[in-house]
């Protein structure tokens, strides 16, 4: 390497004869080179150092200069502290959707898979009994961004699809997919409607302030055919025109099609096209900035498709407490504390499955071949049954 002296004695012979400005950028490169060579000096020191430690922990090279520690929870959740405070959850939901989110005139109860994502959450937050600590809001679709930006919700688990634009622009956080469906169109046997081509010059219904609303306008218009959209302000009055000749079809997600279907008074009359409008990805949402909040939800959503992975259901749980297998002692909270990194009870998961089931439990409870519906599972079931969902580690 150059010492400071032959880096001298170089420049002196290459500037002979040089004006003063000249020696002036002479002497401030010399200066500039000497800096160079200190810092290449000292990043050689520090590797031989390293290369030296290395050999003498046999190959293993460890960064003594990263701490890890754990985080810690400060349970700064308005949302979180609010619903602990009240003990009761309040959730945005359906109050005419069978299967989903319905109140049922015999037991005057709100039942149906997305109520019992509420009463899931319940229980991860409030323990014993927590899943009966719920307060069910049924909003119209152009209502339910509205009331979760206000605070009259805690949290809406209502058929409500991911887009980018509610992401981005209603101050709404989604806490993950519960149910992958799409967009599909129910007409009648007798009109002989058997492909969406076959709608050129006739009329489809459709709930307003919903996905399946802009969803249609923009299909028919990319495929140039000439297609009457009526919209309603809720999908109860867009159905009936549809029932009663006003439409000849009827759109939305599928999944709430064979719902809507068994409404009607003879269901047997009416199928539900095979094409396909969109992609509908449906799940819970929080309100934005309470990262908390919405851990609380994904981790609950997550308790319930880890315990159907790993065989964990409302019938088995308690026995499940004794069992060896790690993966099973870290879900229901016997051994770690990953409860305690969200702010709520380390059994959190236990309390989830006793009280409601685990992600198949609560299915087949609503949706399942015992159900009217008989809803195959289809990209809803687990990625190991041909399903894309696929549970976050649980640890």
């Amino acid at each position: 390497m150059l010492n400071k002296y032959l880096v001298g004695l170089l420049f002196l012979g290459a500037v002979a004869g040089c004006d003063d400005n000249e020696v002036d950028m002479r002497d401030s490169k010399i200066v500039q080179l000497e800096a160079e060579r200190k810092v290449l000096t000292a990043g050689l020191k520090n590797a031989t150092a390293m290369l030296r430690d290395l050999e003498e922990s046999g190959g293993v090279l460890v960064n003594q200069e990263i701490i890890v520690e754990p985080a810690i929870f400060t349970d700064e959740s308005e949302t979180l502290q609010a619903v602990k405070d009240r003990k009761v959850l309040h959730c945005g939901g359906n109050a005419d959707l069978p299967g989903f989110g319905y109140l049922d005139p015999d037991s005057s109860q709100f039942v149906g898979f997305d109520i019992d994502l509420c009463r899931a959450i319940a229980a991860a937050v409030l323990g014993p009994e927590g899943a009966d600590q719920i307060e069910i809001v049924p909003l119209t679709s152009k209502l339910r961004f509205a009331a979760l930006q206000t605070g009259d919700i805690d949290v809406l688990t209502r058929n409500t699809t991911w887009t980018m634009s509610r992401d981005s622009e209603l101050r709404a956080d989604y806490a993950g997919i519960t149910f992958y469906d799409g967009q599909g169109v129910l007409v009648r046997d007798e009109d002989e409607i058997r492909k969406l081509s076959d709608f050129q010059m006739r009329t489809i219904c459709v709930q307003s302030g919903s996905t399946s609303s802009a969803n249609v306008l923009a299909y028919f218009a990319d495929q140039g055919l000439s297609v009457e959209v009526r919209e309603f302000d809720d999908r109860i009055a867009a159905l009936k025109q549809y029932e009663q000749r006003g439409c000849d079809g009827y759109t939305g997600d599928k999944s709430s099609l064979i719902s809507q279907r068994t409404l009607l008074e003879d269901p047997k009359e009416h199928r539900i096209l095979i094409d396909q409008i969109s992609r509908e990805p449906l799940g819970p949402v929080v309100r934005h900035n309470d990262d908390v909040w919405k851990d609380v939800v994904t981790w609950t959503i997550q308790c319930m498709l880890n315990g159907e992975q790993l065989g964990v259901s409302a019938d088995t749980v308690k026995d499940d407490l004794d069992s060896d297998k790690v993966a099973i002692q870290r879900l229901l909270g016997v051994a770690g504390d990953l409860g305690e990194k969200l702010g709520l009870q380390n059994d959190f998961c236990f309390q989830t499955i006793s009280q409601v089931g685990n992600y198949k439990d609560i299915y087949e409870r609503h949706l399942g071949p015992e159900t009217d519906f008989n809803l195959a599972r289809g990209l809803n079931a687990l990625d190991v049954d041909g399903g894309i969902h696929y549970p976050l580690p649980f640890q």
